[in-house]
């Protein structure tokens, strides 16, 4: 098997930067379950400021980030209303379930993407018969739909229904700061309609581990006892917390870089005989169809040639640009592509 050139597979695979090692090697560290540890509380200060929140949590994941918001503006019978393809629902193992005792119900959106009129259809009225729907979550990006980016309109508007009928507010902002990055519109404008608000800097900031939960501070501190409780509690944290502050400061600008990337593989595939895209290229997401059936088959032959993506489905392919890939990476990738594809239709 040939040596891995490419990496393609997630934003969730970049190593953190010598600069980024020696700030985690020279952060000042406490107790940060005590809540003195100094670097933990600038990068949740920074964190609110740049959200627009009063106040943010530093967490392991955004798994739990996204959980804590749920843990703490819900009970146990509730619903939380969400598209069909959102991250909370797919790729967290059931923990709205196991952990809040929620019950998830879907919008159908476009490209993971649903309207305030698609809100509205979805209420009920108050029975006793009906779990009563306390949470609507959003992703912005979204995954399962290509990178897509909410229209800032659309955000407002289905944050409005749902503040009408009394229904609290998440942003899933995983990827937030690629939204940001590609359209100028600042992580605060974006987050200023929800009640609360999770952000991720282990994908395209590249940070090694962490993720945050921004709100009120009234609802932060309540979160603070569900963090423990989900066995978020961590000790001299500083450490990791200094990877996502170096992020913060100097990887936000260069999402753009992976954008543009993500447009070069693209423009690359289209190249291709019957090729197509599954999703629009908004980020730094490319999802892309395969004959039928052929999705694993070609992964592994991509991976024996050097160049890692996943298999989405048995006719779906997904890459994802990082900033340890270069515009000869992708250059690279596009040839074993097209040499991989020929193989397999031929």
């Amino acid at each position: 098997m040939s040596p891995i050139l490419v990496d393609l597979r997630s934003d969730t695979i970049t190593q953190p930067t010598p600069a980024m090692r020696q700030a985690m090697a020279e952060a000042r560290v406490g107790d940060d379950v005590l809540g003195d540890d100094p670097t933990v509380q600038e990068l949740e200060e920074r964190t609110a400021r740049l959200l627009g929140k009063e106040a943010a949590l530093f967490v392991p994941s955004g798994t739990m980030a996204n959980q804590l918001a749920i843990r703490s503006q819900t009970q146990p019978g509730d619903e939380l209303l969400l598209e069909a393809n959102a991250h909370i629902y797919w790729y967290e193992a059931g923990a709205s379930a196991a952990l809040s005792g929620v019950i998830c119900r879907f919008l159908h959106g476009t490209h993971g993407i649903f309207t305030a009129e698609d809100v509205v259809k979805a209420l009920r009225p108050t029975n006793v018969h009906f779990a009563p729907t306390r949470l609507l979550a959003v992703e912005n990006t979204h995954n399962r739909g290509g990178g897509a980016i909410w229209p800032l309109d659309t955000l407002l508007e289905v944050c409005r229904a749902a503040a009408e009928a009394g229904i609290r507010t998440h942003l899933d902002g995983a990827r937030l700061w690629n939204a940001s990055a590609a359209t100028g519109v600042a992580e605060a404008e974006y987050a200023r309609p929800f009640d609360s608000v999770s952000v991720c800097f282990s994908k395209g900031l590249g940070a090694p581990v962490g993720s945050a939960l921004a709100g009120s501070r009234d609802m932060i501190d309540r979160t603070r006892r569900f963090r423990k409780q989900f066995g978020g509690g961590m000790r001299q944290v500083g450490i990791i917390a200094a990877g996502a502050l170096h992020a913060l400061t100097h990887h936000r600008a260069r999402l753009a870089d992976d954008h543009a990337r993500a447009r070069r593989l693209a423009d690359g595939l289209r190249q291709l005989p019957d090729f197509a895209l599954v999703a629009p290229v908004a980020t730094n997401m490319v999802y892309f169809g395969v004959p039928p059936g052929t999705a694993g088959d070609v992964a592994a032959r991509l991976d024996a040639e050097g160049v890692r993506m996943l298999a989405e489905s048995p006719h779906s392919i997904r890459a994802v640009t990082n900033l340890s890939v270069d515009d000869d990476g992708i250059d690279y990738a596009i040839s074993v592509l097209r040499s991989v594809l020929d193989r397999v239709t031929h």
